[in-house]
């Protein structure tokens, strides 16, 4: 019996703790139902005079703030209780492997690890060329021969960044052309002479002036010559 009355103590006390909140609400309840119900059914002129009104208000001011102040206080009795039930639970031990219990925070320590290892680092595709190095800079151009067979090109003109340069050159002449760059006398890079299609010239030029032509016999002195600007 003295272990049951142990077992049942905190229930009982727990359930003690919500008595002055029953009955300060059963209180407002029935003064509720009396006023609507037991006098104002009764008595539609309830009430009937300033005297009444001041003694219904006060009655019901006091039975409001009754209900208010024991729900608080129960629910910080309630509050207080479960702190209290949880706070052993808390600091249970569990068997480590030798055998020792250890707290049950220090298990959550310990089974992090793998929060803690490094992360790997991600691969890559490729390292991106220094904003020195001329694939930095590359220029696409392009550049046509006169459809219509006359000897000469385009443009007089191209302009390119310093570094790597290609140069798309489409002749859809009748005529055999191709595209040739020099600086001076010293010829850089020329295509194949061709006729119908495109061919591509690819160079790595400083910065400086330089003369693109055709070199068939003939085609320069007739106007297919140009400059290129690099910058």
């Amino acid at each position: 019996m003295h272990t049951i009355a142990v077992q049942l103590a905190p229930v009982l006390g727990a359930e003690k703790s919500k008595v002055p909140f029953y009955v300060a609400g059963g209180l407002l309840v029935a003064w509720a139902l009396l006023v609507s119900l037991g006098i104002g059914v009764r008595r539609p002129d309830f009430p009937a005079n300033l005297t009444q009104q001041r003694a219904l208000l006060a009655v019901t001011a006091v039975l409001v703030l009754a209900a208010l102040a024991t729900a608080v206080l129960t629910s910080g009795g309630a509050t207080s209780s479960q702190a209290a039930a949880g706070a052993p639970a808390q600091s249970q031990t569990s068997a480590g492997p030798g055998g020792a219990e250890a707290p049950a925070s220090s298990q959550g320590i310990a089974s992090s690890p793998s929060t803690a290892t490094t992360t790997a680092p991600r691969a890559t595709t490729g390292t991106p060329a220094p904003a020195s190095s001329p694939a930095a800079h590359a220029s696409a151009l392009k550049l046509a021969a006169d459809p219509g067979g006359q000897l000469s090109y385009n443009t007089k003109r191209l302009s390119a960044k310093a570094g790597g340069v290609t140069i798309a050159f489409t002749n859809a002449s009748p005529l055999e052309h191709n595209l040739t760059i020099a600086q001076g006398s010293k010829v850089l890079g020329a295509t194949p002479t061709f006729a119908g299609g495109v061919k591509s010239l690819k160079l790595t030029l400083k910065p400086g002036s330089y003369t693109f032509y055709c070199s068939v016999p003939g085609h320069r002195q007739a106007g297919m010559e140009g400059t290129l600007t690099v910058s």
